[in-house]
């Protein structure tokens, strides 16, 4: 397989798979954050927000 090759294949990939290339984007975001640029407040503050999505997430199922 050429570059040109995976090139296209990728651009196919994401239009193809929109909101699952927008999650991995999210979340890569917030792991760089979280890694890179959180403060003390930031990971407290962080605890709670994933806290709260993890009771809200266990509601549903």
């Amino acid at each position: 397989m050429t570059k040109y090759d995976q090139v296209e294949y990728n651009a196919r990939w994401a239009e193809k798979n929109k909101e699952h290339k927008k999650y991995l984007s999210y979340r890569s975001s917030a792991r760089s954050f979280i890694r890179n640029h959180a403060t003390t407040d930031d990971i407290e503050e962080l605890r709670s927000l994933l806290d709260q999505r993890e009771e809200e997430l266990e509601k549903k199922t």
